[in-house]
C-alpha cells in the first residue's frame, strides 16, 4: 500500500512537473498562462519563414496599439536561444517578448507542423484557436 502511495505521489509530481505554467521571457519577465487575465496570442516564428516575416510588424502593431486587452508572445520555431535567439529577434524586429520555453503542452498541442502559427488564450489560460498561416491586423483585432 505505501508503494502505491509513493508510486501515485511520483507520477503526480511528475504529471505537475511536465507541465508548467509560468513561462520565462527572454527580457527575464514571466507569463502564468493558465491565468494570465487578459487575451494572449502566441506566435511561432523562424527566421527563415517568408511568411512569419511578412506578419510579425502586424503583430508589432497590434501590441502597440491594443496592449491593453492582450498581451503578445513570440515562441522561436527552431529552439534558439540566448545571443542567438536576440540576434534572431532584431534581424525579425520582433518587438514583443520571446518566451524561453514552448508552453504547447498545457493545452495537450503536438509539435507545429506549419509556420506560422498562433494560439489564442482566454484570460482563464484557455486555448481558443489555432491560426494557422500569416495574419494581419484586421484579422488579428477582430480577436478582441
Amino acid at each position: 500500500m505505501i508503494k502505491k502511495l509513493l508510486l501515485t505521489s511520483l507520477f503526480l509530481l511528475g504529471c505537475s512537473a511536465d507541465r508548467p505554467s509560468e513561462f520565462a521571457t527572454l527580457d527575464g519577465g514571466s507569463v502564468d498562462l493558465q491565468s494570465p487575465q487578459k487575451l494572449v496570442l502566441i506566435n511561432y516564428w523562424a527566421v527563415w519563414c517568408a511568411p512569419c516575416r511578412k506578419e510579425i510588424p502586424e503583430f508589432n502593431k497590434l501590441q502597440a496599439d491594443h496592449g491593453d486587452k492582450v498581451s503578445i508572445y513570440a515562441v522561436n520555431f527552431d529552439g534558439s536561444q540566448g545571443d542567438l535567439l536576440r540576434s534572431e529577434i532584431t534581424k525579425l524586429g520582433i518587438e514583443f517578448p520571446s518566451l524561453l520555453a514552448d508552453p504547447r503542452a498545457i493545452w495537450g498541442l503536438e509539435a507545429v507542423q506549419v509556420l506560422p502559427e498562433t494560439l489564442v488564450i482566454s484570460p482563464e489560460g484557455k486555448l481558443l484557436q489555432r491560426l494557422i498561416g500569416p495574419q494581419t491586423l484586421e484579422t488579428l483585432e477582430s480577436l478582441l
